[in-house]
């Protein structure tokens, strides 16, 4: 009897451990292909910004923050402390460690629930991966059978980069390098022993062992890590006790940490056919100084203040007198681009005030009118065309027949101020920037002669009309920064790079250049930088002046005070400043690119200067610039641009000068 029972469980238990076996089987067989996903394992990774110094401006990332680090880049104490509390037989089992499963069967039976996980590093690793965290009985056989297949397909080493890449660290940081970087501001290699505790200790519950959120319970964790360190004989007492007493300095760093949001989404912008762009792991290195580009924002909003202060100033008065006035300010703005000017490179781009209130880019993303900004075009033009600085120029008015919409009218521009000066130089004109004498000057030279020329410079939409003279066409502040390296650069006009290289995580490299047109030959561009110095000098540049640095530039307003602008140059770098309304609405009354662009242009350079005190002062005269003295005053000329004047005409030069 006893040999028939005894053959029926045989029997039963064979056939049970047939169909368990089966069954076991069919779940492997169907689940199986998940582990080339582990194997091919290719995470998301954010992209990373950084300036010209390769400081970090901003990291890109989609749906994870993930920074990712190879093997051999991870120090072995980190692979000590993770080992320590997390699986200390790892380097021994086949992915699954039956001693710690049976230790937390009983006391899942006791707790009459499942209370302990029993889960090695391979184990976690799949089910952050590759499955639901639900605690039931299906997916732990899943869990299991993945855990075995991955050590059959994967070394020791390459499991743990998986898991030190993939696991969440809490905070939004998936990742060691990430962790580290987000909590400690350091690389894996600077961390100390009670940092890497501190790290180690965070994937059994990134929240509750934040060091942000829970300083002390983090350390607490951290000390746990380190006592099983020492308990195995990894660590020696000393560094046990040095580590314990150890309280690490905790950053609460954004995900983002964008430095410079209007340069990253311009970085976004000019590599949108990126696919991957951010989830790629790229590295992007940009021409931008975070220095520069903190003092440029700063200064528009200085500049922003001002203003807003004097619009409202000139609303109280008109409130006094009865009458009406706009009181809204809340659509004014302002840009700025710096460029290196023999290089093209952008060391600052400014779209806006606030990015927090507008991500607007005024600087890339709308084309306002550059207004009188636009001058030293023609005039470089003309002097080009042999004009001098003292040659004469008819500052009158004069009527012209424009067809406008189709029916013929009648124009008839104005000075600033509605004053007119009669024969005056082309220096004077510009310096003072002469609408009639420009106009007068156009009509000399020949409207299809200048259009054409700037055709040729790049300019477009560009009037086929007198109003040429007025800057009344649309361009981005970028794209005025980028045809101004005429003067800056000396007559090589270079087309503006934001971007130096990108680096790929295989460390593949893609450079960047820009392009470089001649325009100018040196002497004759600085014969306009030397007309310009003296719109800083002494017109209507003179609140951009800098103590102890030459300066040369333009202001620019556009019809009835809508955009306000200066165009300034030193002999190293270039700024464009730009303030308007996005409504297109007036500024205010007088408001124009002197009293509003210009000092904000002094602002940032009496900053720059200070920053980078050795820069050049001066700027280079080119030997094929020739010098005379007329009635005591320096004049240079070349042989392209010939003075010729008459001593028997009165030709106004200066303000206090007729000769």
């Amino acid at each position: 009897m006893l040999k028939i029972i005894a053959k029926a469980v045989f029997y039963l238990l064979f056939f049970s451990a047939i169909i368990i076996g089966l069954f076991v089987w069919n779940i492997y067989e169907k689940i199986q292909h998940k582990t080339q996903n582990l194997v091919d394992y290719k995470p998301k990774i954010a992209t990373q910004i950084y300036d010209r110094n390769e400081k970090l401006i901003a990291n890109i990332f989609q749906d994870h923050y993930r920074l990712y680090v190879p093997y051999d880049d991870i120090p072995p104490r980190v692979i000590e402390a993770l080992v320590a509390i997390e699986d200390t037989v790892f380097f021994e089992h086949i992915g699954i460690n039956f001693e710690a499963i049976l230790r937390a069967i009983l006391k899942d039976i006791k707790a009459r629930k499942f209370a302990e996980g029993a889960s090695t590093i391979t184990q976690q690793l799949v089910k952050n991966t590759l499955l639901t965290r639900d605690k039931k009985i299906m997916r732990k056989i899943k869990e299991v059978l993945l855990a075995i297949n991955i050590e059959r397909k994967l070394t020791k080493e390459q499991i743990l980069e998986r898991y030190l890449n993939e696991i969440y660290f809490g905070n939004g940081f998936y990742g060691v390098k990430t962790a580290a970087l987000g909590y400690f501001n350091k690389n894996l290699d600077e961390l100390n022993l009670k940092e890497i505790a501190m790290l180690m200790g965070l994937p059994k519950a990134p929240s509750t062992y934040s060091p942000i959120k829970n300083y002390e319970l983090s350390l607490s964790r951290a000390n746990r890590v380190v006592n099983r360190m020492q308990t195995l004989g990894w660590i020696t007492r000393n560094e046990y006790q040095r580590a314990t007493k150890l309280k690490p300095k905790v950053y609460n760093n954004t995900l983002s940490n964008r430095k410079a949001p209007f340069i990253s989404d311009e970085v976004l912008r000019n590599l949108s056919h990126i696919k991957d762009l951010k989830t790629g792991g790229y590295q992007i290195y940009t021409t931008v100084d975070i220095t520069i580009q903190d003092m440029a924002q700063k200064s528009i909003k200085q500049g922003y203040d001002e203003t807003i202060k004097r619009i409202q100033e000139q609303n109280l008065t008109k409130l006094k007198d009865g009458d009406k006035y706009d009181n809204n300010v809340t659509d004014l703005n302002g840009a700025m681009v710096v460029l290196e000017n023999n290089t093209g490179e952008v060391l600052a781009l400014v779209g806006g005030v606030d990015y927090k209130k507008s991500a607007f880019n005024r600087a890339t993303q709308s084309k306002r009118q550059p207004g009188s900004a636009f001058k030293p075009f023609i005039y470089q033009y003309a002097i080009n065309s042999g004009y001098s600085s003292v040659s004469k120029i008819p500052d009158i008015s004069r009527t012209f027949e424009a067809k406008i919409n189709g029916k013929r009218k009648l124009w008839k521009p104005q000075n600033y101020g509605k004053t007119n000066k009669g024969l005056i130089s082309l220096e004077y004109a510009l310096v003072h920037s002469r609408n009639l004498a420009t106009i007068n000057l156009v009509s000399e030279i020949g409207l299809q002669n200048l259009y054409n020329n700037m055709q040729e410079i790049g300019f477009t939409g560009v009037p086929m009309d007198l109003s040429i003279t007025l800057g009344s066409f649309g361009i981005s502040l970028l794209e005025l920064s980028g045809v101004y390296t005429a003067f800056s650069n000396y007559g090589t006009m270079l087309e503006p790079i934001l971007i130096k290289k990108i680096v790929d995580k295989k460390g593949n490299v893609q450079t960047f250049t820009n392009k470089q047109i001649p325009i100018n030959d040196e002497a004759q561009a600085f014969l306009m930088i030397d007309i310009m110095k003296k719109v800083v000098d002494k017109g209507t540049g003179k609140k951009a002046r800098v103590r102890g640095i030459e300066i040369a530039g333009k202001t620019g307003t556009s019809n009835n005070y809508v955009d306000a602008l200066f165009c300034g140059f030193s002999p190293n770098i270039q700024a464009v400043v730009w303030y308007g309304r996005d409504t297109n609405k007036p500024i205010g009354h007088n408001e124009s690119g002197g009293k509003v662009a210009a000092p904000v242009f002094k602002h940032f350079f009496e900053q720059y200067i200070t920053y980078k005190p050795q820069d050049n002062r001066e700027f280079r005269i080119p030997n094929e610039v020739k010098e005379t003295y007329i009635d005591g005053k320096k004049v240079y000329f070349t042989n392209k641009s010939q003075i010729k004047y008459s001593n028997e005409e009165k030709i106004l030069l200066d303000d206090d000068m007729i000769f």
